[in-house]
């Protein structure tokens, strides 16, 4: 269940990416290779030992959108703690 949460949370980023335009290409090139290592290491969950630089990237673009864009950290935030909910 926790995976699915997080699934649609992934889901929800990628909504709130294609509809905030206020976003650099960087800004947005950096938010979807962030989602995209969260799938990966999904993906790779049951073989392999979790990746702390993941949370990290996560907390660093938290920190980075906090506040120009508070609604994408909010969404970061959830993912970060269903990540910390699943042992990644």
């Amino acid at each position: 269940m926790p995976a699915n949460r997080l699934q649609q949370q992934l889901q929800d980023l990628r909504d709130q990416l294609a509809e905030e335009p206020p976003l650099s290409e960087e800004e947005r090139a950096e938010l979807l290779l962030l989602t995209q290592e969260i799938e990966l290491q999904l993906a790779r969950q049951a073989a392999a030992a979790p990746d702390a630089s993941l949370i990290d990237g996560v907390n660093l673009a938290v920190e980075r959108f906090e506040v120009s864009h508070p609604t994408l950290a909010g969404t970061l935030r959830n993912i970060m703690q269903s990540l910390a909910n699943m042992g990644i």
